[in-house]
């Protein structure tokens, strides 16, 4: 499995010969639009943790290049579908074996509407289970006890949270969030793109590693392989 990071919480993953996008926004985001074109991306799948606009805004474009599957909750799918794009609807609890493996969709504390005020439903994250290793997906979420039910379902690899604080989880809940889902590597997301959610990167990582965890910050394309 590999990941790259876009930016914002913008995740390519390759896995079991698929190509899987999480969240696209990357056209809009001044961090990595000068680095990342979008029309060069593959995707045979399109993730939405929800709808607000810093994690849907190349959704469409995307999909109209690749035909990609849109998979989100059920009110963002019939958006998608509505406008003609293949979707794969889910909803908190269900879980779905795909091609590339076995996605859940779990519960998120946030808000979700699209750009335009309508409808994007209750927001989620994702667990995925591969062939050979799990990764949990929170989008945007506040710390919820909710997290502590997915070590029951399966043992993780690597937990990709969000840490910018004040929208999200700030890296303190963070910390707590990976004892929660029993998963000591992290992949921070959701951070510097904007001066809400701007971190002292050095000061994260010092933060984890003195609880005895890993916090990874990539920069703009780069990769970690599991």
């Amino acid at each position: 499995m590999k990941i790259t990071f876009y930016g914002q919480n913008s995740l390519h993953i390759e896995m079991a010969g698929q190509n899987i996008l999480v969240d696209p926004f990357i056209s809009g985001n001044p961090l990595s639009k000068d680095h990342i074109n979008i029309n060069d991306l593959k995707a045979d799948y399109i993730l939405v943790t929800h709808a607000h606009q810093d994690h849907t805004l190349d959704v469409e474009a995307i999909a109209k290049n690749t035909d990609a599957v849109i998979v989100s909750n059920y009110e963002i799918a019939m958006h998608y579908q509505e406008k003609g794009f293949s979707v794969h609807p889910m909803n908190h609890g269900g879980s779905w074996q795909f091609d590339f493996g076995k996605l859940k969709y779990v519960n998120a504390i946030h808000t979700s509407t699209f750009p335009d005020g309508s409808d994007g439903g209750i927001p989620g994250g994702f667990v995925i289970e591969g062939e050979h290793k799990n990764i949990y997906i929170a989008g945007d979420t506040a710390l919820t006890m909710d997290m502590k039910l997915i070590p029951l379902w399966t043992k993780l690899d690597l937990a990709i949270l969000p840490i910018g604080d004040n929208f999200t989880m700030g890296i303190d809940d963070a910390i707590l969030a990976s004892d929660f889902v029993d998963c000591d590597k992290v992949l921070g997301v959701h951070y510097d793109t904007f001066g809400y959610i701007e971190i002292d990167s050095a000061e994260a990582k010092k933060k984890f590693y003195d609880a005895g965890k890993d916090l990874m910050l990539l920069e703009i394309g780069a990769s970690l392989e599991l």
